[in-house]
């Protein structure tokens, strides 16, 4: 099975995108399950993991009823407040649907870049921990420090990168982003999604220009904590989805396992189920 970790779904008219203004451009638009299948077929991908884009429970149950329509969606990475004190009970109402398979907080977007250690949010991660459920991270470099605090404290915790930490990748590798890659790799729960790397990138993107970030994520997770991502539609500012692909395709070196990359790794980081009867 070939996986699309990371692609995204939203309809303007539900009020939600409070990022998502005129200013995006060719963004400021709906974005729907049919118009990502022709990508999907060309590439032979099968199933997609569809992650939030609001932070709003509502987006989430949005989400989670395309995933009950379309087969081709394996799970949906939702948005919760992991700040607030009803936490466990949403948490767990949202986890009688099959579809729930992650949660993600927009923390590239948020004030405080150490939120995620507020003692209110350390105790909902504590909840995610013990249930060995995963999250994802939309980060940026400035984040790595607190993630790796976050590490620390929870050194169970499966969790994945967003975007590679989103490096300025216009300016060449960074010490700092490098090093902080690297020890979060050196924590066994914790992986990273090859995606949204072209939009990061100088336009018009180089493959020599990002071949260097894309080896040293390989280097630092090796082979079996890797997972692909187109980053549908958010890519479309840089790049076409085959642009996505065959960026990715010709920058990895020649150790990647390909069905794990593409695939494996991510099913097995999400525990996808089986799904039948959707269209």
């Amino acid at each position: 099975m070939r996986v699309d970790a990371h692609q995204h779904f939203w309809r303007l008219d539900r009020g939600d995108y409070g990022w998502l203004t005129p200013e995006f451009g060719m963004l400021y638009q709906d974005f729907l399950p049919d118009q990502i299948r022709p990508h999907l077929l060309k590439h032979d991908i099968q199933r997609t993991i569809l992650v939030q884009a609001a932070p709003t429970i509502a987006e989430t149950e949005y989400l989670l009823s395309l995933y009950a329509r379309y087969d081709f969606i394996a799970g949906v990475v939702g948005w919760l407040d992991l700040e607030a004190g009803e936490f466990k009970k949403e948490f767990e109402r949202l986890l009688d649907d099959q579809g729930f398979v992650g949660i993600r907080p927009m923390l590239q977007d948020l004030e405080d870049d150490q939120w995620i250690l507020r003692p209110d949010v350390l105790k909902s991660i504590e909840i995610l921990a013990e249930r060995d459920f995963p999250i994802d991270l939309l980060i940026k470099p400035r984040h790595l420090p607190h993630i790796r605090t976050l590490m620390r404290e929870f050194p169970e915790l499966r969790a994945v990168i967003n975007h590679i930490a989103k490096p300025d990748i216009s300016s060449g590798l960074d010490k700092e982003w490098k090093e902080g890659i690297e020890e979060l790799a050196g924590y066994p729960h914790i992986m990273c999604k090859l995606s949204g790397i072209i939009t990061e990138a100088a336009q018009p993107y180089s493959v020599s220009q990002i071949r260097p970030f894309v080896h040293h994520v390989v280097e630092a997770f090796g082979k079996d904590r890797v997972m692909f991502g187109s980053d549908w539609p958010v890519c479309l500012l840089a790049g076409s989805y085959d642009d996505v692909y065959g960026a990715l395709r010709n920058t990895l070196p020649d150790s990647i396992d390909l069905q794990k990359l593409f695939g494996e790794n991510a099913a097995r980081f999400y525990q996808l189920k089986t799904k039948g009867g959707c269209t």
